[in-house]
């Protein structure tokens, strides 16, 4: 994988958050590694809005739109528009990023021994689905052309012996703690970003609730499962046959209280029901200093 030219881990890109609540910052010493502060839960968007917007758009031209294309820019913009989604917890101090990583995990080919590469791309607040994806397949394949630059790094140390490479995990914990780890492995970590995607619909199952990492940064991961139908009544008490897209995601409390993550997931699921906002350019709102 090769680094994108604007890389959001340089020090312009985030910043300190200081005019929370006293008890936020207190909660980071309470609740010091990330799974301590799991939230966990589940939901469902109408997939009909959907499945109409994408096979308008493979129309138009974006002949390879996935599910997983919308899902990230209706994140995209619901950054844009809750920016306390986008912050971080690092040496028990919260950080604000002004630019949203996301990673993903993908088969370079579906077989059972294939070998997976992850997919890290920065977005600006301003992106709209045409930037989205156009960022995802270039960086997408490039993955598939070449080896994952964070596979070399994790190959150097598996050669190094057992308690050695102990120590040497330890070491990049505790850079990582301080903020001193490389922009070189940090760019590069799966375990460094705004949030985490991954598509269980590809493999033909329900989403999971995928744990996040005492290491590294990421706050929130995000599954998605494959279209599913049910038979519902409508209004009128008569049997109408619907689909749904089903979602699992696991938050780190500490970024933000359970009102303002509940209105920003209330916001991401709007957009997904006019999916076709996402061709327009939002208006940015900033965090909090």
């Amino acid at each position: 994988m090769k680094p994108q030219d604007d890389r959001a881990y340089t020090r312009k890109n985030y910043r300190r958050v200081k005019t929370l609540h006293p008890m936020d910052y207190v909660s980071p010493y309470i609740m010091v590694e990330r799974n301590d502060a799991c939230n966990y839960f589940s939901d469902m968007v109408d997939a009909t809005p959907i499945d109409n917007f994408m096979r308008q758009k493979r129309k138009e031209g974006m002949s390879d739109l996935g599910l997983h294309h919308v899902l990230i820019a209706a994140y995209v913009r619901t950054f844009a528009e809750r920016p306390g989604i986008n912050r971080f917890i690092r040496g028990q101090k919260i950080f604000s990023r002004n630019r949203l990583i996301v990673n993903m995990m993908v088969k370079k080919d579906m077989a059972l021994n294939a070998q997976g590469t992850l997919i890290k791309i920065v977005f600006k607040p301003t992106d709209t689905l045409q930037d989205v994806y156009e960022q995802f397949q270039k960086i997408y394949h490039e993955s598939m052309e070449s080896e994952n630059g964070f596979d070399g790094i994790a190959k150097i140390i598996n050669y190094i012996p057992g308690l050695i490479k102990k120590f040497v995990v330890w070491l990049l914990k505790t850079l990582d703690y301080f903020g001193l780890l490389p922009n070189a492995i940090t760019n590069l970590s799966p375990f460094h970003g705004s949030m985490f995607i991954t598509s269980m619909g590809s493999l033909g199952i329900k989403p999971i609730w995928h744990h996040l990492y005492n290491f590294g940064n990421v706050p929130v991961f995000i599954s998605f499962g494959r279209r599913r139908h049910e038979t519902e009544l409508d209004v009128l008490g008569q049997p109408v046959r619907r689909s749904y897209y089903d979602l699992a995601v696991v938050t780190d409390e500490r970024i933000c209280d359970g009102f303002y993550y509940a209105a920003a997931w209330k916001q991401f699921t709007r957009i997904l029901k006019t999916p076709e906002v996402l061709e327009t350019t939002p208006e940015v709102t900033e965090d909090i200093p």
